[in-house]
């Protein structure tokens, strides 16, 4: 009878506390531990006298320059997590929730190389970033809720928008600062891909006042990033 009611449990899928720890759980790891890439850094030389050398060629301003556009790109990968992992959360159907976990696990490839470009060139990430995570945790739980085509169609927008602003970071950042350079273009071929994935699956078109929103609010966590 034990053996019985375990099944059962198990067969109704995890509990509400399970999925609290769940949700805990990445946000501390998205937040407090060293982001691990399954895939190499982009536009990486063969040796660590190399980087330096590479490095050395920029001037004092071209550094922070690239120092403050790959904090802004740090700022943004730990609010993408937070959004898929809000997204996850509250996804009614199985296919939507893995969908958003996986999507989650590519972009850490991106928060990793952000973090250690930035170690690169001696810059810190935003102080800002819990509240970044926090508040767009709760904007990708509003997305969730609304309904799985609804929460797609916000991944496809968010991903359309975060292309637009990583271009505009290739046309701003230094063009002797080729390992950024190469890090930035292959996060926004990324970004297109998941883009293009969450319409595929049925994401919905938002209205326009949604999207103005959202590009507004963007701006904001840009901005401040860029300095703080």
């Amino acid at each position: 009878m034990v053996r019985g009611l375990i099944l059962a449990a198990m067969a109704q899928g995890p509990s509400p506390v399970d999925t609290f720890i769940s949700a805990a759980d990445r946000a501390l790891r998205a937040l407090l531990a060293p982001p691990a890439a399954s895939r190499s850094l982009p536009g990486a030389p063969a040796s660590a006298r190399e980087a330096k050398q590479s490095d050395a060629a920029l001037s004092a301003a071209e550094r922070k320059e690239s120092a403050a556009l790959m904090r802004v790109n740090h700022a943004g990968e730990v609010a993408a997590q937070a959004l898929y992992h809000a997204q996850a959360l509250f996804a009614r159907d199985p296919q939507v929730r893995e969908f958003m976990l996986h999507a989650a696990r590519e972009e850490t490839d991106h928060l990793a190389w952000c973090e250690q470009r930035l170690a690169e060139l001696d810059a810190r990430p935003s102080v800002l970033n819990p509240l970044w995570y926090a508040g767009s945790f709760g904007i990708g739980a509003l997305a969730a809720l609304l309904g799985d085509r609804v929460s797609l169609g916000f991944v496809a927008e968010t991903e359309r928008q975060v292309e637009g602003h990583l271009q505009s970071h290739l046309d701003r950042l230094p063009a002797e600062d080729q390992r950024s350079r190469a890090i930035v273009d292959a996060m926004r071929s990324d970004e297109a891909s998941h883009g293009r994935s969450a319409e595929s699956a049925g994401g919905a078109s938002l209205p326009g006042p949604v999207r103005e929103l959202m590009r507004r609010t963007a701006r904001v966590m840009t901005h401040t990033s860029y300095r703080i």
